[in-house]
């Protein structure tokens, strides 16, 4: 899958996770869940983070439990939603003067209004690059990463997240096969790893689950999709279903999947971390040749 046969509306998605900055913490459940098991990720992963980015930070809740973990690390958030800003903004600041009443002096994590393809930050400026489920709002992973990359210093670590493409299988099956892009596509793991590694990353490592959520109707899905701003938002979506009755015809379609009283929806969980190595080349092509001190005798 490349940019060229998938496209996202950007300006649509800045519009819906703006709007979602108000709902999305009482519907992110996955998320959360996500966050959870990333942050355990952390625990058997030697880094000593001078300076942190999380990028997609949205209403702030990972920025927080990333300045937790690292009290000693200046920790940034990045959004290009303003209204999730204001939202983190809400939350970090109160937070923030907890903690330094508890931990020490400790400054409010800075939030940046920053796109992922144009972070307005230095060259190898960032020690620890965190990002929970961010990629999943790009058509085309590369350029994001090449930037991540150009922010973070040699041995500098990104954790990430993403969904892959059985994400909302259930759904897909359900809608009708024509007329657009009616579910939006996720990147397949080993194409990401494809990615990482031309975006300059050593050693990607990466792992996949099967998350499934269950509904008492379809329209629990829909409301959450939509209060997290995660609704489709491809370029070639229709506008509604096809014909009269379109709904109560996938709503039908899906009720056939319906197991122990509830309606699944799975959702294919992608997490990996890689690390920026030291590079074998300068900016113009040359070889960097590293010379080592001759050993004693």
């Amino acid at each position: 899958m490349t940019a060229a046969d998938f496209q996202l509306d950007r300006s649509l998605l800045r519009r819906r996770y703006g709007r979602a900055a108000a709902t999305s913490d009482g519907a992110d459940a996955l998320g959360r869940e996500i966050a959870r098991r990333m942050d355990e990720r952390l625990d058997y992963i030697r880094i000593t983070p001078k300076r942190i980015l999380d990028l997609g930070c949205g209403t702030g809740q990972d920025l927080l439990r990333l300045a937790e973990r690292y009290p000693e690390a200046a920790a940034f958030g990045a959004d290009f939603a303003l209204p999730m800003l204001a939202r983190a903004n809400a939350r970090v600041t109160p937070q923030a003067g907890l903690l330094k009443r508890l931990m020490g002096a400790r400054p409010v994590p800075p939030l940046l209004a920053a796109d992922a393809l144009a972070l307005p930050l230095a060259r190898s400026s960032i020690s620890l690059a965190w990002s929970n489920l961010m990629l999943t709002a790009l058509d085309d992973p590369l350029p994001a990463l090449q930037e991540i990359h150009r922010v973070l210093e040699v041995d500098g670590l990104l954790m990430f997240s993403t969904l892959g493409p059985d994400t909302l299988k259930e759904l897909g099956d359900a809608l009708p096969k024509h007329a657009g892009e009616r579910i939006h596509r996720f990147i397949d793991m080993h194409d990401l790893g494809d990615a990482l590694v031309k975006a300059g990353f050593a050693d990607p490592v990466m792992d996949m689950e099967m998350v499934t959520l269950t509904y008492a109707e379809l329209d629990g899905l829909l409301d959450d999709l939509r209060a997290t701003g995660n609704a489709n938002a491809s370029r070639g979506r229709p506008r509604g279903l096809s014909g009269r009755g379109g709904w109560d015809q996938a709503r039908a379609a899906y009720e056939k999947q319906r197991r122990d009283g509830r309606l699944p929806a799975t959702f294919e969980v992608i997490q990996g971390h890689a690390w920026k190595a030291a590079p074998k080349t300068t900016g113009d092509g040359r070889s960097i040749i590293h010379f080592q001190p001759r050993p004693q005798r």
